[in-house]
């Protein structure tokens, strides 16, 4: 299991999510190194987190660069460049576990449920990567806005699937140090319902006029081990 202070490389760490869940990584004792296509702007996001830390745990280069650096790799592109980023940094991956957060978004109608043939986008992820690398689906339904204020705290649950429960068990485990709860909800192919919970979300925030709905797993007594 992953453990403090290893190097998380947040892929795409220049977006909302991307840096809302640097930023709780980081809060948490984690090196985060800041993967972006632009080394300039992943530096800029960087020099931004550290301002708030009050330390110097982010680090940032080219996404190549910070995935062969991570210990862990989280991805966090939009859903139209998902496959190209993994072709680009897939060399780096190989033995690793990939946190992917992605989420099929296709506008117009992205309150309209669009998953990809094959099943979701996290599938296809793996079936790009092959077996030598661990990928879980996780932390696609928590608000950015909420992972970027340390002073809040996340009423969202989080999802985690994936195929290897020693991988999926990391991936609890990291959550739950960056201030989330989070449950095993089935192998890989269950992301599905991750992927698609995010239109129905905001599809919500849009009819009942809120920004930031969740969901939360009810029914657990309240010393569950999450794992």
């Amino acid at each position: 299991m992953l453990q403090a202070p290893e190097t998380i490389a947040v892929i795409g760490g220049t977006g909302k999510e991307g840096s809302g869940l640097a930023l709780r990584f980081a809060h948490a004792g984690h090196r985060i190194v800041i993967g972006s296509r632009a080394r300039e702007r992943a530096a800029a996001t960087a020099a931004q987190l550290n301002a708030r830390l009050g330390a110097s745990r982010v680090e940032a280069a080219e996404n190549a660069a910070a995935a062969a650096r991570g210990d862990l790799v989280v991805l966090t592109v939009p859903y139209a460049a998902q496959l190209a980023t993994l072709e680009g940094i897939a060399p780096a991956l190989s033995g690793k576990i990939l946190i992917d957060v992605t989420v099929p978004l296709v506008p117009p109608r992205i309150g309209c449920v669009q998953l990809p043939e094959g099943g979701s986008a996290v599938l296809k992820a793996q079936v790009v990567l092959g077996p030598q690398v661990r990928v879980v689906s996780a932390f696609q339904n928590v608000s950015a806005e909420h992972l970027d204020d340390l002073d809040r705290t996340i009423d969202c649950d989080v999802l985690v699937c994936g195929d290897d429960r020693a991988a999926c068990a990391t991936v609890i485990a990291l959550a739950k140090a960056a201030g989330m709860r989070a449950f095993y909800a089935g192998p890989l192919a269950n992301s599905a319902v991750a992927e698609a919970l995010t239109s129905a979300l905001i599809t919500i925030n849009r009819q009942y006029k809120i920004r930031h709905s969740g969901i939360r797993i009810t029914g657990l007594p309240a010393e569950t081990d999450h794992v």
